[in-house]
């Protein structure tokens, strides 16, 4: 491979990562790590982080389980699992009471990466929450008391991460009281921190009144350009509000990225060699590392 050339150099760092990857050990945490991966902005990358972060960790053999609250489903799309209508998911938990042991499917990517479906139903759930007891403790109980069988079942899960949608409104909380962790993906383009002040307001909100132990453990920067000044502007500008938490990882402007959900696949199994993919799983390697550092 001639890396006097832009291309090879880039190829032959490629190949350097991920021999790297291949004979690396992600550690599993002392307990289940329970992440909410959130941004009220859109179109941020948030479900495309969720997925492919998931299928990393799954990938290195820890056991995963993606809980898909954003009634558009995609987070349940990447991960090829049914969410039309009539399926049950995470709808019937938070409203009807099911156990998520009722509802969770396997991926066909990894063995040990599951998901609870977000169904079409779920656009109706803010509404159909307010007239619940302790609607802001629905999926904290529910998961609270899976992790619990699958702990007793000897089927201890590793992480939990829970998508959630571009808003703040009760999905949201839910997720907000269910977590230990706020994840948040950040894009690497012009207002890229609009609006996380609110998020961050939110928070701590939730950290008052509802969850003290939430705090935000992961800030990830995505759709990265090293050929633009405005993604490393930005990136600097984001280490320095969230200087602990930026992972050292960024993940780049990516057509395999893109490619992959039309798929029905996350980029880890649909082109694991690409840039994007490395990208991921070396985000994944750094959040595992962490979890071990932070206890």
């Amino acid at each position: 491979m001639d890396e006097s050339t832009p291309l090879g150099a880039q190829i032959a760092r490629d190949h350097r990562r991920a021999e790297r990857l291949a004979s690396t050990t992600f550690p599993s945490p002392d307990q289940t790590r329970i992440l909410t991966i959130a941004n009220q902005k859109g179109g941020v990358g948030k479900t495309t982080t969720t997925v492919n972060v998931a299928a990393a960790l799954a990938s290195h053999g820890l056991e995963v389980l993606v809980v898909d609250i954003d009634p558009q489903g995609n987070a349940s799309t990447a991960l090829s699992i049914d969410h039309s209508t009539g399926v049950d998911g995470i709808y019937e938990v938070l409203i009807d009471d099911y156990d998520i042991s009722e509802v969770v499917a396997q991926s066909p990517e990894f063995e040990t990466l599951k998901c609870v479906p977000a169904t079409i139903d779920l656009a109706g759930a803010e509404i159909d929450l307010v007239s619940k007891v302790a609607r802001e403790m629905r999926l904290h109980r529910a998961l609270t008391k899976y992790l619990e069988e699958q702990d007793e079942a000897g089927q201890r899960v590793d992480y939990v991460l829970i998508d959630c949608p571009p808003s703040l409104g009760l999905l949201t909380v839910n997720a907000f009281v269910a977590a230990r962790e706020v994840f948040i993906p950040i894009q690497c383009e012009y207002y890229a921190l609009e609006g996380v002040s609110q998020l961050l307001k939110s928070i701590q909100m939730i950290q008052q009144h509802l969850n003290p132990e939430l705090w935000i453990s992961t800030v990830l920067l995505t759709m990265y350009d090293g050929r633009t000044r405005l993604s490393a502007q930005v990136a600097e500008e984001v280490r320095t509000h969230f200087e602990d938490q930026v992972l050292r990882t960024v993940i780049p402007r990516s057509v395999r990225i893109s490619e992959a959900p039309s798929y029905g696949r996350t980029v880890i199994s649909y082109e694991p060699s690409s840039s994007g993919a490395l990208s991921y799983r070396e985000a994944a390697e750094e959040i595992s590392l962490r979890g071990i550092k932070n206890g």
